[in-house]
């Protein structure tokens, strides 16, 4: 999570040190007639619910009982739940007022986000499965316990899919944040992410991956260079830039803001990016923008912006130079090369192209192409960068 910049929990409780909470919200809601007590058990009662279906739009009658567990025929209704459970040979129990039992699975997440966060809050998380039953019994136990319960906004995420099958330890498709940054720099996986919208599935293949490598190499070398010709003009800067780049930097703004306060659309913030970082190219590598007459303010300006955008994305690396060292370096490594060895290859490609030896210089580039390494000419020499794997790119191309 770190890795990733992901922002730590504020609290990250335990269910063993909020006993009492939960207890004490069990005893609320059989107090307000929405449980009953079967020996030493207590079962929360739907039919006493009538807002019971709400967050899924389920109906009573939906309610397939024993498809995960076995029907408890003491219940009055297959859909009601457990709060707490009697206690059972080998497990951990806790004294209540029900004798020693455990708490059910749902009441705990009430109990802890109450003592936390009060009974409204504004977000509660989780993925698209625990839609129903989980937090469909959040929701009824909550509000049983305090009418006044309420969350403002439910975000449920979509699930991982490899190669358009879903993951899961039984397809043998299952692997871990970590196996995939061994790999892969954390900020190109964060950035494949947020390329999905976060309550649609996300398919997971070493094409996007690798995609959003090279994307992220893209906009961490611009604005590298952004730095680079900033750090020459420290001083007296004007404030004015043309109205050309004001209207990139003003639309970049409004998409930005349009698309983040429309349920999180990260999807089109980073599709937006590509108008200010084609500008801030154009404004340092070509002709008719190295002429412009407020060319650094212009840079200056759209760096900010995107630097501010990139922060609140969690996608800012502590320095542009160090992220790009390590996207080079995570990229060796998938190609299973050293710099050293594409060094001796450009060596070998200059020298073949001074003999006009060209089938030779083609295909020393082609070979480093095919393993994820873009060779790039200019007036000061040839150097590499990464970029999708050639056989990548090509089914890349015959999928679409």
């Amino acid at each position: 999570m770190v890795h990733l910049q992901c922002l730590p929990p504020s609290v990250e409780p335990r269910v063993s040190d909020h006993m009492p909470h939960i207890i004490d919200m069990i005893k609320q809601i059989v107090d307000n007639g929405y449980a009953y007590r079967v020996e030493g058990d207590v079962f929360f009662s739907v039919e006493n619910f009538p807002e019971y279906g709400q967050l899924s739009g389920r109906k009573l009658e939906d309610n397939r009982a024993g498809e995960r567990v076995a029907v408890d025929s003491r219940k009055r209704n297959p859909a009601d739940f457990a709060l707490w459970k009697s206690a059972k040979e080998g497990e951990p129990f806790w004294e209540s007022p029900w004798g020693p039992g455990r708490p059910g699975w749902h009441i705990e997440c009430s109990a802890m986000s109450a003592a936390y966060l009060g009974y409204s809050f504004d977000i509660h998380g989780g993925g698209m499965d625990l839609v129903f039953p989980h937090h469909e019994n959040e929701i009824a136990q909550s509000c049983a316990a305090c009418k006044q319960s309420n969350v403002s906004y439910w975000i449920h995420n979509g699930f991982v899919t490899v190669d358009s099958e879903k993951m899961s330890k039984s397809l043998g498709n299952f692997f871990t944040i970590r196996e995939v940054i061994n790999l892969y720099h954390p900020l190109a996986l964060r950035l494949f992410l947020m390329g999905t919208h976060y309550r649609s599935p996300i398919n997971y293949s070493d094409v996007l991956l690798e995609s959003a490598s090279e994307r992220i190499f893209y906009i961490y070398q611009t604005l590298h260079d952004c730095e680079n010709v900033l750090s020459q003009h420290d001083k007296g800067l004007q404030e004015s830039i043309p109205p050309e780049t004001l209207n990139v930097i003003n639309k970049f703004h409004n998409d930005f803001s349009t698309s983040m306060s429309d349920d999180l659309h990260t999807p089109v913030v980073l599709a937006a990016l590509s108008d200010p970082l084609k500008t801030i190219n154009d404004l340092l590598h070509t002709r008719k923008g190295k002429k412009q007459a407020t060319r650094i303010e212009s840079v200056a300006a759209l760096e900010k912006i995107i630097r501010n955008v990139l922060s609140v994305l969690g996608l800012m690396p502590t320095s542009y130079s160090e992220a790009l060292q390590q996207l080079r370096e995570m990229a060796l490594k998938r190609a299973k090369l050293t710099e050293d060895k594409i060094l001796q290859k450009i060596e070998e490609r200059s020298e073949a192209r001074k003999n006009k030896d060209y089938k030779k210089s083609d295909a020393i580039r082609k070979d480093l192409a095919v393993v994820g390494i873009a060779l790039m000419d200019s007036p000061d020499g040839t150097s590499w960068r990464p970029a999708i794997p050639l056989p990548l790119q090509e089914q890349q191309v015959a999928a679409t």
